[in-house]
């Protein structure tokens, strides 16, 4: 008998998917693959007819390869932000995702060190019950745990899986459980040296500044002896012969002629009133004025 052929519609969705590899691979336009791969999966479409059953698991097969010709696109443009979301408008629902699709969001966010996006993505595909049938089920489960569970330290999530998995039989599952243990071990003691560290550099932190603080308040303390002495010293001042003088240099150098005789009165109480002045000033603080 002869091999019945693809729907039109699924025959364009390949075409598609081949241009959109020889794009990825061989001329490495990862925009221009990108866009073959969305034209293709929009065209797929629910099949017709006596061949239904058959376009539907070929429309399915396309479809998935299209979706991982996509995110390699994807991630080497540097855009694998944009893939669980470009992913889901074609599955809506992550149940629903093909196991190599969700392997490979698993890895790539895995590299890329953002684990928690697939968390509850990757839960609700696990324990989607039409899923644990498919023969990738106890891989796509190791994956999720090493992954992703383990990683984000969800010990208890990864242990309900494990006992609950009917993939695994009894050595597996020992051996899966026991790697949970190391790896929660591990993560313990991690936390421990990191509360260590934090707990040393806050105590180095603390010492620092208890010496900056020390060495603030002396010279405060210095500072305000310094002020003290100073003001105790300006006290001592004879303010009111300074302004004498003032007013009677004014006198002389404004109203009076210092050429005429009547002046050197009012000049020799004006140069006596500056020596003791002077003397007040520049001269220790326990030196007493100086007597007319």
């Amino acid at each position: 008998s002869e091999p019945l052929a693809w729907p039109p519609v699924s025959a364009t969705a390949a075409s598609l998917l081949e241009e959109a590899a020889d794009l990825l691979v061989l001329h490495r336009d990862f925009a221009a693959a990108l866009e073959k791969c969305e034209a293709g999966c929009d065209s797929l479409g629910p099949g017709s007819g006596p061949g239904r059953c058959l376009f539907i698991a070929s429309s399915a097969e396309v479809k998935c390869s299209l979706c991982v010709v996509g995110i390699q696109a994807l991630a080497e443009m540097n855009r694998w932000r944009e893939v669980l979301s470009w992913v889901l408008q074609y599955y809506h629902v992550p149940e629903h995702l093909p196991p190599k699709v969700l392997e490979l969001c698993i890895l790539l966010y895995s590299k890329v060190r953002e684990p928690q996006v697939m968390l509850e993505v990757g839960s609700s595909w696990l324990r989607h019950q039409p899923n644990k049938s498919l023969p990738e089920y106890g891989a796509l489960l190791e994956l999720y745990l090493l992954h992703v569970l383990l990683p984000l330290g969800r010990f208890e999530g990864a242990e309900e899986l494990v006992r609950g998995c009917d993939a695994f039989d009894s050595e597996q599952q020992l051996a899966f459980l026991g790697t949970i243990c190391e790896s929660r071990c591990q993560w313990t003691q991690r936390e421990e040296m990191h509360l260590a560290a934090e707990e040393k550099r806050e105590a180095a932190t603390e010492t620092i500044l208890g010496a900056l603080s020390q060495k603030l308040l002396t010279m405060l303390t210095l500072l305000r002896r310094a002020l003290r002495s100073m003001s105790s010293h300006f006290y001592l001042l004879p303010y009111k012969k300074m302004l004498l003088a003032t007013f009677l240099l004014y006198l002389v150098v404004v109203r009076l002629d210092p050429a005429s005789p009547t002046s050197l009165p009012f000049i020799y109480k004006l140069v006596q009133l500056f020596r003791q002045a002077w003397a007040a000033v520049f001269s220790p603080i326990h030196r007493r004025p100086v007597q007319d």
